[in-house]
């Protein structure tokens, strides 16, 4: 028997590993490690867990109609997968484990230690390209380092891509039904997880995709900074558990797009070269693991004088900071674990440089309330608000909560929506942070002054050496 080991990869369309093992003769199997521990480890929020884990019962349900038995094996933490992945194949007579690869360093020290405890007893182990179009650890410059700067790396991205475009792997045939293995007790922490904003399933997560590009995409490069709109995919929870493959997100602005990657449809192109980024950060994690192990990656900014996160980064935390769109974007994540785009960059700024808290405060916060949370683009989004990692903003460069107001919800729509107490305060004070309509809403004076808080920030960084990003480890 075949057997694969599903992760963040829960679904059964375009799935490499699992096509791998259905085009082998014989019965296939599929398998999934519950592992709380190191979930919480990893910082993993209510949201987060609830939403990988319906995925988890509605892949078992949907691969028994298939004729493919998922099972959960129950383990704390990774450490204690090898043994308990073995005795699972011996107890099954499985001949060969199939898994999509992933680049994190825990995860490959995981997967080293489990193919080695495999193969010992006797049983293969295959590890399957299927997280990125393009394989990390492949493109590179041309004096064979890793790309550190996004729009090189976009160019070499957009000439392999375009001698090798999306190839997808079509759902397993089926066989006859299977009874799905009884489950583990277990349930996740208790989280209010809306159905609405994130349906389950695969179905869902294809139906997401066709409204998006056929309702959304031509307009996405104009509505895709107005939090107000629903001009987004809001498609990256489903990206990041895997329910949703991204080559079929290529596929489709390409389709969409008549074939072109970099011309024809402005909206195409804008995100097509968003979903670029996620490669991109997904590279980076493979090529500097250092960045999984919460360090920045341009090494003299790990000398700037971070403020310790008391009070301030709490009032940060729970939207109270005085100026009303930072206000509103951390309020939106409280309320339905996910943030708009534009308001994460303005929100891990206010953070890293108004605030000159450590980024990897806010970096922890957003993984544990974000259903969406990513390793590779949570940390790459946040080193660079922080200015401390590869194509980072300019540590010059502070967006400015009251500009980016009157640039992306200059009407106020989005902060009413969120931040209640100023439902009936005029759009010209939401500009203005501690305007007295303002305080006499019980809404909070500003928490620090823009000009001196961009002053500290700036002098914090102009004392720091100029080295290079770090080089990767041999």
């Amino acid at each position: 028997m075949n057997l694969v080991w599903f992760r963040c990869d829960l679904r059964v369309d375009d799935h490499a590993a699992l096509a791998a093992a259905c085009a082998h003769t014989g019965p296939v199997a599929g398998v999934f490690v519950l592992s709380p521990a190191q979930w919480r480890a990893h910082d993993w929020g209510a949201r987060k867990q609830s939403f990988v884990w319906h995925h988890v019962l509605a892949l078992r349900e949907r691969l028994a109609a298939l004729g493919i038995p998922l099972s959960v094996l129950h383990v704390e933490r990774w450490s204690d997968t090898p043994a308990a992945l073995r005795a699972f194949a011996q107890a099954n007579t499985v001949h060969c484990v199939h898994a999509n690869a992933e680049y994190a360093v825990d995860e490959r020290l995981r997967d080293r230690r489990t193919a080695k405890a495999l193969r010992e007893a006797g049983i293969g182990w295959e590890l399957h390209h299927d997280l990125t179009l393009i394989p990390p650890g492949t493109l590179r410059t041309r004096s064979g380092a890793p790309f550190r700067v996004f729009g090189a790396f976009r160019r070499a991205w957009l000439e392999r891509a375009r001698s090798a475009p999306p190839r997808t792997h079509a759902a397993p045939a089926p066989r006859a039904p299977v009874t799905p293995p009884p489950l583990p007790d277990w349930e996740p922490p208790h989280c209010d997880l809306d159905r609405h904003w994130w349906p389950i399933g695969e179905d869902a997560a294809h139906a997401r995709l066709a409204a998006f590009v056929d309702q959304h995409l031509d307009r996405y490069h104009e509505d895709r900074d107005v939090p107000a709109l629903d001009g987004t995919s809001r498609l990256s929870p489903y990206l990041a558990s895997g329910v949703l493959s991204v080559r079929r997100c290529f596929a489709a602005a390409l389709v969409h797009n008549h074939g072109e990657w970099d011309s024809g449809s402005p909206g195409a192109q804008t995100w097509i070269t968003e979903l670029v980024w996620r490669e991109f950060y997904t590279h980076l994690l493979a090529d500097f693991p250092q960045i999984a192990r919460h360090r920045a990656l341009r090494p003299e900014t790990e000398a700037v004088p971070w403020r310790a996160p008391g009070e301030d980064f709490t009032r940060w935390c729970e939207g109270l900071t005085g100026f009303p769109l930072v206000d509103a974007g951390m309020r939106q994540l409280r309320t339905t674990g996910w943030m708009h785009n534009r308001l994460r960059m303005l929100c891990a700024m206010f953070l890293g440089k108004h605030l000159l808290i450590d980024w990897r405060h806010g970096e922890r916060f957003f993984c544990e309330q974000l259903v969406d949370c990513e390793l590779a683009a949570n940390n790459g989004g946040w080193q660079w608000s922080a200015s401390t990692g590869t194509d980072a903003a300019p540590y010059f460069r502070v967006l400015s909560p009251v500009a980016q107001a009157g640039r992306f919800d200059p009407d106020g729509v989005f902060v009413r929506r969120y931040v209640p107490e100023l439902a009936q305060v005029p759009a010209a004070a939401l500009l203005r942070p501690g305007h007295p309509q303002l305080l006499a809403a019980g809404y909070p004076a500003p928490m620090v002054d823009l000009k001196a808080a961009r002053e500290r920030v700036l002098q914090a960084f102009r004392g720091l050496g100029a080295s290079p990003p770090a080089e990767p480890p041999p």
